[in-house]
């Protein structure tokens, strides 16, 4: 009787952490997903100066022109409130791994959603706070990682870097 109630928790306890791993590992796909529509849909061509905090030898600061887009102020902004965009993210069960995925539910504009839209998971309040304490935690990586064009940022950073997603690189790339 007690050897099966223990083996019963530790499945239990398994899968609440391969759901929180799926959760967290989705929050950070979906975020790595608004952060690069919110840097597309700046105008590539505004500038911003940014100080590099050294001086030439006449004791003039350098500085150099960065795109706004990709720029630390805009960056910060942009992280500061992305996570509302969970809310428009519904959960499904993969059908071959049986991994929880979340995909956008709502087209922004301009755009068309490669996945069939269905309601929207009411759940998606969790994938926000996911989003939320990823953004905080991981804060300089992302910065790190917007600041400049870097290809496979979601494999990169939510694999590679964080190990949130260490088990999706053999995922195709629209999923989570």
């Amino acid at each position: 009787m007690f050897l099966s109630a223990l083996l019963l928790v530790t499945a239990l306890g398994s899968g609440l952490a391969r759901r929180s791993a799926d959760l967290y590992c989705g929050a950070c796909r979906a975020l790595v997903d608004e952060v690069e529509w919110e840097i597309s849909s700046v105008d590539p061509h505004k500038m911003v100066e940014s100080g590099i905090f050294r001086l030439t030898p006449d004791g003039a600061p350098v500085t150099a022109q960065v795109p706004y887009s990709r720029s630390e102020p805009h960056l910060l902004s942009v992280l500061s409130r992305v996570c509302e965009q969970m809310l428009f993210y519904g959960e499904a069960t993969h059908p071959v791994t049986h991994r929880r995925t979340y995909h956008r539910q709502e087209e922004r504009q301009g755009e068309t959603l490669s996945h069939p839209s269905s309601p929207t998971d009411p759940n998606s309040s969790s994938l926000k706070l996911a989003c939320e304490k990823l953004a905080e935690e991981y804060e300089d990586e992302f910065i790190e990682f917007f600041s400049r064009e870097t290809e496979n940022v979601k494999d990169r950073l939510c694999s590679r870097r964080t190990d949130l997603c260490d088990h999706a690189l053999s995922l195709p790339h629209d999923e989570l």
